[in-house]
């Protein structure tokens, strides 16, 4: 994956670092959980700084998904697509949802309607417990799965979850379709244009895709088992099997549309 372009603009990002109970914070741009406003970011400003930094990677990953779905949502659904801000953290941090910390992993949060990350996920969970290849595309694919709850709440699919756990639970049907929705935005990732009309990511390659497919693999509910040491439990799954999590991410990146990653209507998973 290559980053191009201006990435600057249209990020709505906090970072957020809570060690020893010592806070700072900086922001990008608007709102969030953070502390002062600082010039943490003021680096990213070009693709250059996003092929190099990984926080840079990150700040370009939400601008291209935020001005995916802004065009996209209005244009399949109807509805008007809200900016989400992203909080990148590390330790601990307050949310509207309640107070999070390392052990939580990525979520959105559908009272602030915020996007949190801890930024050791990737190398800590990601790649060290849960055996993931990596790559800048498999958190690439984390990012817009979390967006994806972002455009699920916009949409009132939220309000369908009624199960909690289990193969076929409605709490899997809403986490496939954030897969499903992070397939979409990478069907189109490398024509969403910045400001000046390039497009924030220049390529993907076969590689990129399969590192993200590798990264819905290693978050499989299954998968997570096993690797746990537990038996398999398809009664206590949340989020889906690696080989539906991987299927529906394909098809969102092979179809590119809401109706086609419509779980809660899906007689099979």
């Amino acid at each position: 994956m290559r980053v191009g372009g201006g990435i600057g603009g249209i990020i709505l990002l906090v970072i957020v670092f809570l060690l020893n109970s010592q806070l700072g914070g900086g922001s990008s741009g608007a709102g969030g959980s953070g502390g002062e406003t600082t010039s943490s970011l003021e680096s990213c400003t070009d693709g250059a700084a996003a092929n190099h930094d990984r926080s840079c990677a990150l700040v370009a990953d939400v601008n291209s998904i935020q001005a995916y779905w802004d065009q996209a949502l209005p244009e399949q659904s109807g509805t008007a697509y809200e900016p989400a801000v992203t909080n990148l953290f590390s330790g601990r941090t307050d949310t509207g949802c309640g107070p999070a910390s390392s052990d939580v992993g990525p979520f959105y949060c559908p009272v602030d309607k915020n996007v949190y990350l801890d930024v050791s996920f990737f190398e800590q969970m990601l790649q060290g417990q849960l055996g993931a290849r990596g790559g800048p595309f498999s958190e690439a694919y984390v990012l817009a799965h979390e967006y994806g709850h972002h455009v699920q709440d916009l949409l009132g699919q939220m309000g369908k979850v009624r199960t909690q756990q289990g193969a076929s639970s409605d709490a899997v049907r809403l986490e496939l379709q954030a897969d499903c929705y992070a397939g979409m935005w990478s069907k189109h990732a490398t024509e969403v244009p910045d400001a000046s009309g390039e497009p924030f990511i220049l390529d993907l390659t076969e590689d990129d895709i399969a590192r993200a497919l590798d990264a819905a693999r290693a978050v499989g509910d299954d998968r997570i088992q096993q690797r746990s040491g537990g038996q398999v439990d398809p009664d206590r799954w949340t989020h889906g099997s690696a080989e539906q999590r991987m299927r529906w991410f394909r098809t969102g990146l092979d179809q590119g549309t809401l109706e086609a990653c419509d779980t809660f209507s899906a007689s099979t998973l």
